[in-house]
C-alpha cells in the first residue's frame, strides 16, 4: 500500500492501543436490549408503520430485522456487505472504474441502489456526491454510501421489502432500509486483522463504542478505523509496448523492437482498491418532562486509491521522456461525509405522539492523480494533478404527528399526519488547468512523431470550468397514514402523499395494505402502491471524462449532462421523474413452535425509468463532441427516460430454532430470492443517432438490468451455540450473471452459479474478551475469467459483474471486548 495520509492511521493506532489497555472486567452489567419488545419478547418494528407497538410477524408488508448479533457474526466489515450477506433480495455491486471505484452500491429486488430509501433512526440519509458512472450493473446512480456509517454503532437494521413512497417519499420504490443506532449504555470494542489467500487485501480494523448515562440523559459514542491494502488480480498485459522499428506505434508490420521480447508484462494492477479511513457516530437522548430531545450523527473520512489501466511506452497518451517504461495513473479519492440530526418528540404522556426534527447531510469528494500526465503538454506535463471536487448536501425538516382515535370498532384507529421540507444542492469544482487543457503538443521524433497527443490528465480528466457549477432544488410534502383493525384477524392500512418539487412540479402517491389471519399462526398479506423518484441533481448535471473498458477496448469517453450542448446535439432531453406501480402478495406461517416462514411475491412496474445510455461512438459523435470543445473523448453517454421496466419476483424466508440438548442450540435459516426484470418499452434512438446506426439503450445496457444480477439467490445459515462457544456457518448460492456485449455479434461473458461459504467461530478467552476466527469465501472461489478480448489488455482478468468480488477468500482473526 502507498503511504497513507495521517489521520486514519493515527486513529487506527490510537484505537488499537485503547483496546489493548482496556479492562473489560470492570464493566459487568449486561447490556440492555436496544429494541423494544412485546410481551413475548418479539421485537417491535418502526419501519413501514406509524404505530408504536407492531411486531415483525404482525407487519402488513415483508420486513427483515437484523439484530446486532446478526451483524457481529456475519464476518463482513461494512454495512453494505452485511446487508448483501444476510438479505437474499439484496445484491451488492463490487465494480467500478475511473472515478467510480470508491463507491459500492446495492440492489434490492433487482432495482437500482438509488431506488431504495436509506434511513438512519427513521430520518432520510443523504446520497453520495459521487455518481457511479463507470461501473457495471449499477451504472448511473448516486445512492447513500452505507460504508460511511459505523458498523459498531448499529443496534439493528430493518429492511422493508415493499414500495413505500406514499409513506416516506421519493426513492422508496424498491423499499426502505432503516438503520437504528445504539442508544443504551453498553460498550464493545474489537481488533481485527486479516488477509486474502492469494495475496494482498491485508486489513486491519478497530472499533469501539460505549454508552454513558448523564443523569437521565444517555449518549452512545461509536468509532471505527481501518487500513486495507489493495489486491492485484490482473493478467499480464499482451499489448504491443514498443513501436516496430521505423514505424508508428500503431503499425503491425515491420521488424519488432527487440525490447518487446523481454519486457515485463506484469504491469496491470486491477483488483480491490486500497482504502483507509474512519467513521465516528453518536446518539444522544435527553428527557425533558413529557418530551425528549434527541440528536444523532455520523462523521467520516475515507481515502481510497487504485491504479488505472496501464499506458504502454509508445502510445499517444504517453511521453517517453517522462515515463520511458509506460505508466499506470494512480487515482486518489478523498471522502468527507457527515450527517447531523436534532429533534424533539413526545413520550406519549401528552395523549398523542409528535416528532419534530431537522437533519443535515453532506458529502464532499475530492480527486487527485499521481504517476499520470497530460500528454498534450509534452515533456513539461506535471505528473500529479488535482482533478476537482464534487459536493452534495441535503437538509430535511420533518414534523410527524400520530394519535390513536377510539371510535366504533373495538380497536382504535391509528392516524398519522405529517410534512417534510427538503433542500438539496450539488456542486462541481473545477480541477487545476493542467488536468483538462489541450496543449496541442506534437513530438518531432519517436514513434508518435507529428501526432497530436491526447489532452487532459490520463485516467480521469479534470473537471473543466465549463463543467463546474452549483445547482439547487427544494421540495415539500405532506402525508396521511391510517391503520385499523377492522375485526379480529383483519387489518388494513391506507397512506397518501402529496409532493411538490421546485423543478418537477407535483405528484401524488398512495398505498393500501391488507392483512388477514383466518386462523392463528397463518396470515395472508398484500399491498398495492404507487411510487415516485425524481432524478438526482447528479444525474442532471454531472459532467466528466475518463477512460473505461468498452467491450474490451479502452476508450476515453465523456458523461454529458442532458442540458449540455453536446448532449442536446445527440438527442438528450430534460429528465422526468420515474413513476412506479407495486403489488405484493404473500403469507406468514408461524403456527409451529420455534418455526417461522414468510413467502411474498411482488411485481414492480417503472415508467420512464432513468437509465444511462450505452456508450455512443462513431464519427457523428466525435464531430459533436469536438464542436462542443471536447477533444479528448472518442465517445459519450447521457441519461434518458427512454424505457419502462417490469420486475417480478418471489422472496422466501424461513427460520427454525432447534434445541440440541447437550449439544447446545442452533438457529437455522433458509432464504431465497427469485427475480426477473424485463423491458416493456424501449424508445427508438433520436434521429441524429439513428441516422448513424446507433441505439440509445443498447443490448449491453438492457443486459445490465435483465442479466447483470443473479436471478436467484439462496442463503442457508446455521448459528450454533453451546455454552460460551459459538459457530456461524453460511452458504450463499448466487445464480448466473451475464455481462452482455453492446454488439449482437460480440462476445457475452457469463459467470456460472457459485456457492460461497462463510465461517465464523468464536470462544471467550476470559470474562469480557472473545476470540473469533473466520473466513469470508472459505474455499477461495473466483468468478469466471473474462475472454481475453474483453479483459482490457489484461487489466480485468475476472468478470467484475461478480456479486462476491474478484479477490477470492478473506481470512481473519478478531478479538472482541465487552464492557
Amino acid at each position: 500500500m502507498d503511504k497513507p495520509f495521517g489521520r486514519p492511521r493515527a486513529l487506527f493506532l490510537c484505537g488499537a492501543a485503547l483496546m489493548l489497555t482496556a479492562n473489560p472486567a470492570r464493566a459487568a452489567e449486561p447490556a440492555p436490549a436496544n429494541a423494544e419488545t412485546d410481551g413475548d419478547g418479539t421485537a417491535i418494528i418502526v419501519t413501514g408503520t406509524r404505530q408504536s407497538a407492531r411486531t415483525v410477524t404482525e407487519s402488513l408488508a415483508p420486513i427483515d430485522v437484523l439484530s446486532a448479533k446478526d451483524l457481529q457474526t456475519s464476518g463482513k466489515q461494512s454495512v453494505r456487505d452485511l446487508l448483501g450477506t444476510l438479505v437474499p433480495s439484496i445484491n451488492v455491486s463490487n465494480s467500478g472504474s475511473g472515478a467510480s471505484f470508491a463507491v459500492k452500491t446495492l440492489s434490492l429486488r433487482g432495482l437500482a441502489g438509488d431506488q431504495v430509501l436509506i434511513l438512519v433512526n427513521g430520518k432520510r440519509r443523504h446520497n453520495t456526491a459521487t455518481l457511479f458512472i463507470n461501473g457495471s450493473t449499477q451504472n448511473g446512480q448516486s445512492p447513500a454510501d452505507l460504508d460511511l456509517i459505523p458498523a459498531n454503532s448499529i443496534a439493528r437494521i430493518e429492511v422493508l421489502r415493499d414500495g413505500a413512497s406514499a409513506q416516506y417519499g421519493s426513492d422508496a420504490i424498491a423499499g426502505v432500509i432503516n438503520i437504528i443506532l445504539k442508544d443504551d449504555t453498553s460498550g464493545t470494542g474489537s481488533l481485527l486483522g486479516g488477509t486474502t489467500k492469494d495475496g494482498g487485501g491485508t486489513t486491519g480494523r478497530w472499533s469501539f463504542d460505549k454508552g454513558f448515562a448523564l443523569g437521565e440523559a444517555r449518549v452512545h459514542l461509536s468509532g471505527e478505523s481501518w487500513l486495507q491494502d489493495r489486491t492485484i488480480r490482473s493478467a499480464p498485459n499482451p499489448s504491443q509496448f514498443y513501436a516496430r522499428v521505423g514505424q508508428l506505434s500503431t503499425a503491425t508490420t515491420g521488424t519488432p523492437d527487440p525490447r518487446e521480447a523481454s519486457v515485463d508484462r506484469n504491469v496491470n494492477k486491477g483488483g480491490q482498491p486500497a482504502s483507509e479511513g474512519f467513521n465516528l457516530g453518536y446518539d444522544l437522548t435527553v428527557p425533558l418532562g413529557a418530551v425528549q430531545v434527541y440528536s444523532f450523527g455520523t462523521f467520516s473520512h475515507r481515502h481510497n486509491d487504485a491504479f488505472l489501466t496501464y499506458r504502454v511506452p509508445d502510445a499517444a497518451n504517453n511521453i517517453p521522456d517522462v515515463f520511458p517504461n509506460g505508466y499506470s495513473p494512480h487515482l486518489h479519492v478523498y471522502d468527507h461525509d457527515g450527517q447531523f440530526a436534532l429533534g424533539v418528540k413526545s413520550t406519549g404522556k401528552t395523549g398523542f405522539r409528535f416528532d419534530l426534527s431537522t437533519t443535515y447531510g453532506e458529502d464532499r469528494v475530492s480527486y487527485t492523480e499521481s504517476t499520470a500526465l497530460n500528454a498534450s503538454l509534452g515533456p513539461a506535463s506535471p505528473t500529479n494533478f488535482y482533478i476537482g471536487r464534487v459536493k452534495s448536501t441535503e437538509w430535511t425538516t420533518n414534523l410527524d404527528v400520530q394519535k390513536d382515535i377510539h371510535w366504533a370498532p373495538a380497536q382504535p384507529l391509528s392516524l398519522a399526519v405529517g410534512g417534510e421540507y427538503r433542500e438539496s444542492t450539488y456542486g462541481i469544482e473545477a480541477g487545476e488547468p493542467a488536468s483538462y487543457i489541450d496543449g496541442s503538443y506534437r513530438s518531432t521524433s519517436g514513434a508518435q512523431a507529428g501526432v497530436l497527443r491526447t489532452s487532459g490528465s490520463q485516467g480521469v480528466t479534470g473537471f473543466s470550468p465549463g463543467s463546474a457549477g452549483l445547482w439547487r432544488r427544494h421540495a415539500w410534502s405532506a402525508y396521511v397514514n391510517a391503520e385499523q383493525t377492522l375485526a379480529r384477524g383483519i387489518e388494513v392500512a391506507l397512506a397518501g402523499r402529496h409532493e411538490d418539487y421546485s423543478d418537477f412540479g407535483t405528484t401524488n402517491t398512495g398505498k393500501a395494505s391488507l392483512r388477514v389471519e383466518p386462523v392463528r399462526g397463518l396470515a395472508l398479506r398484500g399491498t398495492a402502491s404507487t411510487g415516485f423518484r425524481a432524478p438526482t441533481l447528479q444525474q442532471e448535471h454531472y459532467s466528466s471524462a475518463s477512460t473505461i473498458n468498452v467491450g474490451g477496448q479502452l476508450l476515453p469517453v465523456s458523461a454529458l449532462p442532458v442540458d449540455s450542448p453536446a448532449g442536446i446535439a445527440l438527442g438528450a432531453r430534460p429528465l422526468k421523474p420515474e413513476r412506479s406501480v407495486n403489488y405484493s402478495l404473500g403469507f406468514v406461517f408461524n403456527a409451529l413452535p420455534r418455526f417461522n416462514l414468510t413467502v411474498d411475491a411482488y411485481q414492480i412496474r417503472i415508467k420512464d425509468r432513468i437509465l444511462l445510455s450505452s456508450t455512443l461512438q462513431g464519427s457523428t459523435v466525435i464531430s459533436v463532441l469536438q464542436a462542443a470543445g471536447i477533444t479528448s473523448s472518442a465517445g459519450g453517454f447521457y441519461f434518458s427516460n427512454a424505457t419502462d421496466t417490469r420486475t417480478r419476483g418471489l422472496d422466501i424466508v424461513s427460520t427454525y430454532k432447534a434445541g440440541l440438548g447437550n449439544l447446545g442450540t442452533a438457529n437455522l435459516s433458509l432464504s431465497a430470492n427469485f427475480n426477473k426484470t424485463v423491458f416493456t418499452r424501449v424508445d427508438a434512438a433520436p434521429a441524429v443517432l439513428a441516422a448513424s446506426g446507433l441505439v440509445l439503450i443498447g443490448r449491453d445496457r438492457q443486459g445490465d438490468f435483465t442479466l447483470g444480477t443473479p436471478r436467484n439467490k439462496f442463503i442457508a445459515n446455521v448459528a450454533w451455540e453451546k455454552g460460551p462457544a459459538a459457530l456461524n456457518l453460511r452458504a450463499t448460492r448466487y445464480g448466473s450473471v451475464t455481462q452482455v456485449n453492446a454488439s449482437a455479434t460480440g462476445l457475452d461473458a457469463s459467470i456460472d452459479p457459485k456457492v460461497i461459504v462463510d465461517l465464523d467461530v468464536s470462544y471467550p478467552l476470559t470474562s469480557g474478551i472473545k476470540l473469533t476466527v473466520g473466513a469470508n469465501n472459505l474455499f477461495n472461489i473466483y468468478p469466471n475469467r473474462l475472454p481475453v478480448s474483453l479483459q482490457g489488455s489484461g487489466f480485468s482478468q475476472y468478470n467484475t459483474y461478480s456479486p462476491y468480488g474478484v479477490s477470492g477468500g478473506f481470512y481473519y482473526a478478531k478479538v472482541a471486548f465487552t464492557f
